[in-house]
């Protein structure tokens, strides 16, 4: 039986290969994507849980990332408002490291680079010791900015493209492993296991391959795909911790560490406060990183500096960590490598084309996705225009505000626990019918 010949295959289910199966499905292509693992279960459902523009890149001068970010938090906001949520950041100051002019003027940039695209409110000053923001900390902290970015489902923002794409056409493949792909005249011939047997095999082919594999690029390139690749790769591991909630309000912590660093504490699923993250370069095989005790013992003594009651070791939850493929651009510590995306295109004449992914943070996913599929044009002329710019993501068309929307959807499914309707309308948004039907 001959191969099912796809437009478009794709190598790994994390938020950019699911974002390029959505963009590449709406513009007509048939796609085949498939994740050896489960969507986003590994680097994409392991971050910060944040989409922002990076307030710390303007200490590296990446204005260019800065302003796409802040561009793409403002758009993702109306994309997706019931798994993404405005979210106020404190910014304790205290003398010894970044002036407070210095601070401030960072902060006004930050306001205005997304360029007369904002929606979320501007910085403004806080007093520590009569604004609530102040509570739980030390009193030696007398004065804060407070400034705006947004939380986000990182998983869920992950599976939602996923079910875009599926609901375009695309096949969508969980649990399955790309074990070769090789060039077969105008043509590229992937070997598949889905797992149900080390001699279960299955082959498809397409037209042109994306390389998404996150953090398993590199070996995707030497091991799978056989090839090389000029862009070298940096594996950095972040890890994070959770603890029970420590402040009493909603707002989230941006605290200056003594060694140039920023670290976060985040109101996270009600009962809890977010602690992270941490940069830390790695090797080995990135779905077996865990958080070390080095970086255990930084983030208690990072939120330690400011709480004024500190946590330790028995206040942890629970931990996680994931690894970033970052672009290998020559950064002598590992805070400071890119988070930008690189795409390198490999096309051979005569040859079927590959796309190699490489770098990228969650924020800027949507504008990689359709920069990436962008490159595809020239092979598939008849491919449509951009358009995941304006079109919601599953369950996100809620028209007004998710508050307002979220509160109706309470009161029309009343006879049910009001936390559990608010859990089905913060992960299925107006789908919450569709999953409610007939109960």
């Amino acid at each position: 039986m001959p191969d099912q010949v796809f437009d478009l295959a794709i190598i790994g289910g994390g938020v950019n290969g699911c974002g390029i199966a959505r963009d590449a499905a709406g513009r007509g292509l048939s796609v085949f994507l498939c994740e050896q693992g489960d969507l986003g279960g590994a680097t994409s459902s392991a971050s910060s849980k944040l989409i922002h523009g990076g307030l710390r890149y303007l200490e590296q001068y990446d204005f260019r990332l800065v302003h796409e970010s802040l561009v793409e938090r403002e758009v993702l906001l109306k994309l997706a408002p019931h798994i993404i949520h405005p979210l106020r950041f404190v910014l304790p100051y205290h003398s010894g490291l970044r002036p407070w002019p210095v601070i401030r003027l960072g902060l006004f940039l930050y306001d205005n680079l997304a360029f007369g695209r904002r929606t979320l409110p501007g910085t403004r000053t806080l007093d520590l010791r009569s604004d609530v923001a102040g509570r739980g900390l030390k009193s030696s902290f007398t004065r804060a900015f407070e400034y705006s970015d947004c939380s986000v489902d990182d998983a869920r923002l992950v599976v939602l493209n996923a079910r875009d794409a599926a609901d375009r056409g695309a096949e969508i493949r969980p649990r399955t492993k790309c074990l070769s792909a090789v060039r077969d005249g105008e043509l590229w011939r992937l070997t598949l296991n889905d797992g149900r047997g080390a001699t279960h095999y299955e082959t498809i082919a397409a037209r042109a391959l994306v390389n998404a594999a996150g953090p398993w690029v590199a070996e995707t390139i030497s091991g799978v795909i056989r090839t090389n690749t000029p862009t070298g790769v940096r594996l950095v591991k972040g890890s994070h911790i959770v603890v029970d909630r420590l402040f009493a309000h909603d707002r989230a912590y941006t605290f200056q560490n003594g060694d140039g660093r920023v670290c976060f504490a985040i109101p996270y699923q009600g009962e809890f406060t977010l602690i992270g993250t941490t940069d830390e370069d790695y090797k080995g095989d990135p779905s077996a990183a865990v958080i070390s005790a080095a970086e255990t013992d930084y983030l208690i003594g990072a939120v330690g500096e400011y709480l004024e009651l500190p946590i330790d070791r028995a206040s942890i939850r629970w931990t996680y960590a994931g690894v970033r493929p970052l672009q290998d651009d020559g950064s002598g510590k590992a805070q400071a490598a890119s988070r930008d995306y690189v795409l390198e295109m490999d096309h051979p004449a005569g040859q079927p084309p590959l796309l190699n992914v490489f770098g990228g943070k969650l924020t800027t996913f949507r504008h990689l996705s359709e920069e990436a599929v962008n490159r595809f044009e020239r092979f598939f002329p008849t491919m449509t225009k951009r358009w995941t710019g304006h079109s919601t993501l599953p369950g996100g068309d809620i028209g007004g505000t998710f508050e307002n929307w979220a509160e109706e959807a309470k009161r029309r499914y009343a006879f049910l626990p009001a936390p559990l309707v608010s859990r089905y309308a913060r992960s299925y948004g107006t789908r919450i019918d569709s999953l409610l039907d007939g109960v």
